[in-house]
């Protein structure tokens, strides 16, 4: 199985006031420092990835969760961007298979519209 996509949360581009207010906040005892730690774990610790049979997504760093869905399963594949989520280049990516709930919701997803397109 090789990899289409695979890729981790983007931490500045999918929420870029908030980055910006954390580095502000590092002057005060440090806040921004642990601000910016926690929320980099939070990014590291989901992956989606794309193969040619299925999707896998895992998060979690201590606790793991992975939901693997299978492509010829999908009924669809929905792609939400705001205007600043589609100036910086990602967005919320929620896949369907049979049921009205969705199997898989990634959030703050680098180039959402390629996911869609591969599968």
């Amino acid at each position: 199985m090789t990899a289409k996509y695979s890729s981790h949360p983007a931490m500045f581009k999918n929420n870029p006031i908030g980055f910006v207010i954390s580095v502000l906040l590092i002057p005060v005892f440090g806040v921004g420092i642990l601000i910016l730690l926690w929320w980099y774990l939070q990014t590291k610790a989901a992956r989606l990835t794309v193969t040619d049979t299925e999707i896998i997504y895992e998060t979690g760093l201590l606790n793991k969760e992975h939901s693997e869905v299978s492509l010829q399963s999908i009924r669809t594949v929905r792609v939400k961007q705001s205007f600043f989520d589609r100036i910086f280049g990602v967005g919320t990516i929620a896949i369907y298979t049979a049921g009205d709930n969705p199997e898989i919701i990634a959030k703050g997803m680098p180039d959402p519209n390629r996911v869609r397109e591969l599968v």
